[in-house]
């Protein structure tokens, strides 16, 4: 279900890394929590965030969520889709659906997201 060359944070947000640019997005398990996504609030290209700051909102019809980088860089792009169509989200969390492009500010930070097999298990409430 987690692509296995993305990683994952414990706040339910993905990174895809190549080189020093991080692309984000939340998980497939966040996305099945919010339901029906209607809003994407995202921040300025040029934006600069710690890891595990917030960098955006996202509302359903159920529910409202703040996104969080799960590391810490200057956003490089923003995924104007999502923001215009935010459904995207729901049909493709882990490509389509992407939020930010981060350029990666301290390549040590991946070392603390986990693995597809680690989120899974965490998503599924065994650790």
């Amino acid at each position: 279900m987690y692509p296995a060359d993305y990683l994952y944070s414990k706040d339910h947000e993905w990174a895809k890394v190549d080189g020093d640019i991080c692309q984000i997005g939340i998980t497939q398990f966040a996305q099945e929590e919010l339901g029906e996504v209607v809003f994407v609030e995202l921040p300025e290209v040029g934006d600069t965030f710690e890891a595990h700051d917030e960098i955006g909102t996202i509302e359903s019809v159920k529910a409202g969520a703040e996104v969080y980088t799960p590391v810490g860089g200057e956003v490089v792009e923003i995924n104007e889709g999502a923001a215009e169509d935010p459904a995207i989200v729901n049909q493709d969390p882990h490509a389509g659906g992407w939020l930010v492009k981060i350029r990666l500010a301290d390549p040590s930070q991946l070392d603390e997201l986990m693995s597809a097999d680690a989120y899974e298990r965490f998503a599924g409430g065994e650790e």
